[in-house]
């Protein structure tokens, strides 16, 4: 057990003190079980050592798997089936062997009396903050197959949503990787050949070619260098964007790219008003619901929008004020989470929003599947054309010398 030092608010006013707990969300929950809003809490050096299960346990489970399981899980509880005996058949009927593993130890941690939040959050690589948060809900307001149900449906459609990302990305990452590698093949074994006949025929050569075999020569050379090169560029970016400084810069230029910057916006509003909409409707405070949305937005510039956003509303504001200063959020989306407050019909309102941007997001993939595409020819043909070109023009310029 460790030993959490903390501040936070309640009704009366702002309090402060220590609490032993597992694990920092376990610190949190036991907290927000007591009517405390936790605003600051850090782990005490030199208490207890951790236990460190957390960190060993669970691992990461497919989208789709997790849906299925969700699903399955919402059904048997449904059919009135005691909660021991649907995690041991899930265990038994699962494919993943990970989510066969956790479910065995989450099955034994509530026939030993635990509750099934406090089992799952004890494998957050597997069970994340939301689904642990959503599940203690539906425990405590006797409604868990209602919130399971909604979770299957949340994770189908996030997962629905991720793979029409990909999608968009898949194409140009294939097409600029095949380019890369017709180029390193040809400036490695096609250019030399020509360079080679060149240099026998004793001919001045165009710039263009004289540029292609320098280049095709360092190639050959520094081969090496060009891969170093580019491996260290790519976990350049990658170490970058771990920075908290880094993150910030790179999400908010996507947001700025043209065509991509759209898409990643339309995909951050679909996952915060998905995921807050989720959250709400089952019962989850909105202040709460604000803190885990934000560490799933996925994007630095969004989550600081919804803290933003968060801090406000504890500060008496409505959602859509801080909402729309933040200039991330389209005026629309604004505006129907404005309507969404002032009726009372907030998660539903969010919902709505989230289907119609997955349209939206759709849309835009497949209008920029059919933009790339023609540019994606260009660029093949230039690159690729271009190399063909400044070889075969010292060719061009014999056959008219010749004639």
């Amino acid at each position: 057990m460790a030993v959490f030092a903390y501040q936070g608010r309640t009704t009366q006013g702002s309090t402060a003190g220590e609490i032993e707990a597992p694990d920092r969300t376990a610190a949190v929950a036991e907290l927000r079980r007591k009517a405390i809003l936790v605003t600051s809490i850090k782990e005490k050096a030199g208490g207890p050592a951790r236990t460190g299960v957390r960190g060993r346990l669970g691992g990461k489970v497919k989208d789709k798997e997790m849906a299925i399981f969700t699903r399955q899980f919402s059904t048997m509880v449904d059919a009135g089936l005691p909660l021991v005996q649907c995690l041991s058949i899930l265990a038994e009927q699962s494919e993943s062997r990970i989510l066969r593993t956790v479910t065995t130890k989450v099955a034994g941690n509530v026939e030993a009396g635990s509750t099934l939040a406090d089992a799952l959050r004890r494998h957050p690589r597997t069970f994340d903050e939301l689904f642990v948060n959503l599940v203690e809900v539906g425990e405590a307001g006797g409604i868990l197959d209602t919130v399971l149900q909604r979770l299957s449906v949340y994770i189908e459609k996030a997962a629905a949503l991720k793979r029409k990302v990909k999608s968009a990305m898949i194409y140009p990452a294939t097409i600029v990787g095949v380019a890369f590698i017709v180029v390193i093949f040809m400036l490695t074994f096609v250019i030399p050949t020509f360079a080679k006949m060149f240099s026998q025929m004793g001919a001045d050569l165009p710039l263009p070619t004289v540029i292609v075999i320098r280049l095709s020569d360092f190639v050959q050379r520094f081969w090496w260098l060009v891969l170093a090169g580019a491996v260290g560029i790519v976990v350049g970016i990658r170490a970058y964007y771990r920075t908290e400084g880094g993150k910030s810069v790179i999400d908010a230029l996507l947001l700025k790219l043209p065509v991509f910057g759209t898409l990643i916006r339309k995909v951050a509003v679909a996952r915060f008003t998905r995921t807050l909409g989720t959250l709400v409707s089952s019962g989850v405070p909105i202040l709460e619901g604000l803190r885990i949305t934000a560490r799933t937005a996925g994007n630095r510039v969004v989550e600081k929008a919804v803290l933003d956003t968060r801090a406000s509303v504890t500060a008496g504001k409505t959602l859509a004020e801080p909402l729309k200063a933040s200039t991330v959020f389209p005026p629309m989306v604004v505006q129907m989470i404005s309507v969404g407050e002032q009726t009372g019909a907030l998660d539903a309102m969010l919902n709505k929003i989230a289907d119609f941007y997955d349209d939206e997001v759709d849309t835009a993939v497949t209008a920029l599947t059919a933009l790339l595409e023609p540019l994606m020819i260009v660029f093949l043909g230039v690159v690729i054309g271009g190399l063909v070109i400044a070889m075969y023009l010292p060719i061009f310029r014999l056959v008219t010398l010749v004639k």
